[in-house]
This record gives structure tokens, sequence and C-alpha cells, in this order.
């Protein structure tokens, strides 16, 4: 009798390689000619991300310098969900991004529509914030992952407990 396989779909930051990007980008900006003087940081807070700069032209090159950094460590920027650029204290702007941990429902839902809709003999079952891929063969689930690879979702996906 032929054995189910399976794999997970599922949406996580590494928060450790979030903190080394953010130390990376804190480094950079200390050293960085355009930013002298400036009153430029970036807070890391439980699962959310605060930009503080002098006015939006900092903010969005301090952005920039935050985003590559992240790239460089395989952190996926579909991850940061910005929020409203707001007056801070002191003359400066605020920006808080929060990092999006799981996969959020309706994204869960457009992922189980398009692996329904591929005719693959494979089922995808929602379970909390991910999604439990099972099937007969391990090919179809090689499949499943391609296509999934191959779409632009919402949220950065990664493939786990692949058996």
């Amino acid at each position: 009798m032929a054995k189910e396989a399976s794999f997970d779909v599922v949406s996580k930051v590494d928060l450790q390689e979030v903190n080394n990007a953010v130390t990376q980008a804190r480094r950079e900006i200390e050293t960085r000619f355009d930013f002298k003087g400036s009153k430029s940081e970036i807070r890391v807070e439980d699962e959310a991300l605060t930009l503080i700069s002098d006015d939006e032209y900092k903010l969005s090159q301090l952005l920039d310098v935050l985003h590559t950094k992240l790239i460089k460590r395989d952190v996926s920027l579909k991850a940061l969900k910005p929020g409203k650029i707001q007056p801070a204290a002191g003359g400066t702007v605020r920006q808080v991004f929060t990092l999006t941990q799981g996969i959020d429902q309706t994204v869960a839902k457009q992922i189980t529509k398009v692996i329904k809709d591929s005719k693959v003999k494979v089922q995808a079952q929602i379970q909390g914030d991910q999604i439990r891929v099972t099937g007969k063969s391990r090919d179809d689930l090689q499949q499943i992952i391609q296509l999934l690879q191959s779409q632009d979702f919402d949220a950065p996906l990664q493939f786990t407990n692949y058996r």
C-alpha cells in the first residue's frame, strides 16, 4: 500500500536574521556621510521595526539601507508590512513596519485555490497559520512546490516537513 507524502507551506521570519540585518544597517548608517548629524535610527520592538529620521527623504534612504541588509540575509521583504509615516518628537518622522508571521487566512485560501485549480492529485488543508499538502506521489508534491514558487502571494512562503 502506498504511503502518503506531505509537506507544510509556512510563512515564518527568522527574527535572529532580522536582528543581524538591523545591526548591520545601524553600523552602515553611523559611517555614511549623508547620515552624519542626523537623528536616524532603527528600533526593534517584539515583531515590529520602527524607523525614525529627520525627514521623509532620509527615512526612505534609511529604509533602502535596511532593505539591502535584509535581502543579503535572505529575509523576504514581503514580510514587512509598512505603517503610515507619522510626525514624531523633535521634528522627526517615524514609520513602523510589522513583521508578519504565519499565513493570513485570505492568502491561505488563495494558495489552496491555486493548488486545487492545478488539477494535480494532492489535497491541501489549512491548519491554523500553515497549509498541509498531502499526496501519494512525491513528484506531484514537487510540482505543487514549483507551482507555488512561481506564483506571487502577499506572504513569503517556505516549504517544511517534506516527508
